[in-house]
């Protein structure tokens, strides 16, 4: 019998201790050798007690300290230099972890056979499951547009549907080939890039690539399986090897903005994309720092003009950002309804009070306050989507031009304004009150925007046209 290759598991975290001890306690169950698996955890200075954690239930695991948290890039790349520190063919391949998934039994062993019977392969991938639904697939590897940086996620939001409604622990036990699954889904494809939650590489060739770019995080393993592609090697993602991760579906991005649109500009300069397509690529976070402003999310447009500017000067790394306005989890949303000064609310047809979890809080407040007026905004279509008890509606035209003069026309007559993360209405956050921005899992305040934000970051749009 061949030797199993032996495997060098790298994983980086930052206090989220449950999660990387459940990680580190479901590698046991790998239908792979122990004995042919090592394990290092980069641990980025957790407070949450992390470090003790791991060398108490897992003395075996080598455990590397960074005494600052350097992000997922600065991460990887202690646990990559770690590895090339080993002896010379100590380790086959090194597989990449993130902290927060969770693995089937099968999904090392698949990547495994796909480098060792195609030695063209360097990098093969899992596909990755949603975690909160499990039998939708998020992403089975990606395509990535260099002319706009943009990532074409392969089978992004397909479902599975003899696994509709299973619970994930039941499917971590089940049969993972999903080329069984899917029409016209073979056991593997050739991709540009596959996501470090579930990367394995072949050391060697890690190696040769080097480290990192210093992206903090995001991007960071894109450019890496674009550079490793270029050596002209190929990058897989494999249908028979799963794991569960958290969807990014419900999250709304704040800070990550700078390092997505900063790393973005560098990946495509870094791979040849053309001066043209850079060009046009600036102009378009200028365009989105315009609309960001005119939401009234003034600190959200600043990231994503300091993310342009940093990549214009070389300055990459970890940028200490602080945010004017920061989100507060949904259950204190009762708070923005008490606030005495808060007496007529408007809610945009798009909020979903059932899914963020805050119907209650209106009731209450109803309840408490009966001098509390809470309107609805009418769908454009006309439709009235009835969330509370004698709800009471207003409608706004369907059409677009009349719709904003009705918006105008609202000006002045509600305190604060309830609207949704998803589906933001750029004219509701111009009637002269407070907005309230709310997603399925936090809401946070902010005030009603200035024009002479808009006017400066739509100059700045212009400018850069000539």
């Amino acid at each position: 019998m061949m030797p199993t290759p032996s495997i060098l598991v790298i994983i980086v975290t930052w206090n989220k201790k449950d999660y990387v001890l459940d990680l580190l306690n479901s590698l046991r169950n790998l239908d792979y050798s122990s004995s042919a698996i090592d394990t290092v955890v980069v641990d980025n200075a957790s407070n949450d007690g992390t470090a003790e954690a791991i060398r108490e239930q897992f003395p075996q695991v080598n455990l590397i300290c960074n005494p600052e948290n350097i992000g997922g890039t600065g991460g990887f790349n202690t646990g990559l230099k770690w590895a090339f520190e080993q002896p010379e063919g100590k380790y086959k391949y090194l597989w990449l972890l993130d902290n927060d998934v969770l693995v089937h039994r099968a999904a090392l062993s698949e990547l495994v056979h796909l480098l060792e019977t195609k030695p063209d392969v360097a990098v093969a991938g899992s596909t990755m499951m949603q975690l909160d639904y499990p039998w939708r697939i998020n992403e089975m590897g990606a395509y990535v547009k260099l002319h706009s940086g943009e990532l074409v996620l392969n089978r992004h939001l397909e479902n599975i549907a003899a696994w509709q409604g299973k619970d994930v622990y039941e499917l971590l036990k089940s049969d993972a080939d999903l080329s069984k699954q899917l029409l016209h889904c073979q056991p593997f494809l050739d991709v540009d890039y596959v996501a470090a939650a579930s990367l394995l590489i072949r050391a060697d060739v890690a190696k040769q690539a080097g480290i990192w770019r210093d992206y903090f995080i995001h991007f960071d393993d894109v450019e890496w399986c674009l550079r490793i592609g270029k050596m002209g090697h190929r990058v897989l993602a494999s249908a028979k090897s799963l794991i569960w991760h958290l969807s990014a579906a419900a999250k709304v991005p704040t800070w990550v903005l700078y390092y997505d649109n900063r790393n973005i500009l560098d990946m495509m300069k870094t791979h040849n994309a053309g001066d043209a397509a850079l060009k046009r690529t600036e102009r378009y976070i200028q365009l989105k720092a315009v609309y960001y402003h005119l939401l009234g999310k003034t600190d959200l447009a600043g990231l994503l003009q300091q993310g342009l500017e940093d990549y214009q000067a070389g300055k990459f790394g970890k940028k200490d950002i602080k945010l004017t306005h920061n989100y507060q989890p949904n259950n204190n949303f009762h708070k923005v309804l008490a606030n005495p000064n808060v007496k007529r609310v408007f809610v945009s047809y798009s909020v979903n009070l059932q899914a963020t979890g805050v119907q209650e809080a209106f009731i209450q407040a109803m309840l408490k306050r009966p001098e509390l007026e809470i309107t609805f905004m009418a769908q454009p279509t006309g439709a009235e989507i009835y969330q509370l008890p004698r709800a009471r509606f207003l409608r706004v035209s369907p059409n677009r031009i009349k719709r904003w003069w009705h918006y105008w026309k609202l000006r002045g007559r509600f305190d604060v304004v309830i609207q949704s993360d998803y589906a933001p209405v750029i004219g509701l956050s111009w009637l002269n009150a407070a907005i309230v921005f709310i997603n399925d899992e936090g809401f946070c305040e902010r005030p009603a925007p200035q024009w002479s934000a808009v006017w400066q970051a739509g100059m700045r749009w212009v400018k850069s046209y000539f």
